[in-house]
């Protein structure tokens, strides 16, 4: 946790404007629920024992002032990410927190997340979630991230639609969608884009909308907005899916 979610400043930021931060042992909950029964402990202390994840080293958990369990976070399953994006994983798992959505409570999600840039959607999995970061350019050039849709399976074209929320933190963020054939342009904005959501505030959301014909590829392009300071990094979450 150290090394990755909490050495980020976003993250350290973000945990002190809207959470009261402390920590207990898993040895000290243990000690207490062997000693006494779970029925006998101060409710807050239930709260955390009962939240533990067996044979988890260390849990987030986000509990509300009603001492009702809003989120987990087990430190192991973050290392399902890809190491550039767990801190931005991170962050979404406590605003996810905020915004009631019970995240790693056990809510079935119908919804893949994606480790990978590359992304292959079919119909018998139509929508998948990616997560990763954008920039902005410290050149002066655009620096992208690039997200490859593969929708070929879908020989007869659909409706391809990409839900995007940004990280809290600075900068905004624009997305546009190209067919892959087109060539990523350093300088400026690309004139060939097929849709695009632009200046998405941070914590805010976009959706990009295309209607298709054929079966095709697509990419997916993030940057940041250019008047944000250089260098700066923020996340986002893309549900991509085709109907």
């Amino acid at each position: 946790m150290r090394a990755v979610a909490l050495s980020d400043d976003g993250n350290i930021k973000f945990l002190n404007e809207n959470f009261v931060n402390t920590w207990v042992l898993n040895t000290d909950m243990k000690r207490l629920r062997d000693a006494k029964g779970i029925d006998e402990m101060r409710p807050l202390t239930q709260t955390i024992v009962r939240a533990w994840k067996r044979h988890s080293p260390v849990d987030c958990l986000i509990i509300s002032p009603d001492l009702e369990l809003m989120g987990r976070q087990p430190v192991n399953e973050l290392s399902r990410y890809e190491w550039h994006t767990r801190a931005a994983h991170y962050q979404l798992f406590l605003v996810e927190s905020l915004e009631g959505k019970r995240p790693g409570l056990g809510e079935k999600d119908p919804v893949a997340l994606s480790s990978s840039l590359n992304v292959v959607l079919d119909p018998v999995q139509p929508s998948i979630e990616v997560l990763d970061t954008f920039r902005i350019p410290e050149t002066g050039s655009q620096d992208y991230t690039v997200v490859k849709i593969d929708a070929t399976a879908f020989e007869n074209g659909g409706v391809l639609t990409i839900d995007i929320q940004i990280g809290r933190t600075a900068p905004i963020g624009s997305f546009d969608l190209f067919d892959d054939n087109s060539e990523p342009s350093t300088e400026g904005t690309s004139k060939d884009a097929l849709a695009h959501a632009w200046g998405i505030q941070p914590g805010e959301t976009g959706t990009i909308t295309y209607r298709f014909e054929k079966g095709q590829v697509f990419q997916l392009r993030a940057t940041g907005g250019w008047v944000d300071e250089t260098g700066s990094i923020n996340a986002f979450r893309a549900r991509i899916s085709i109907r």
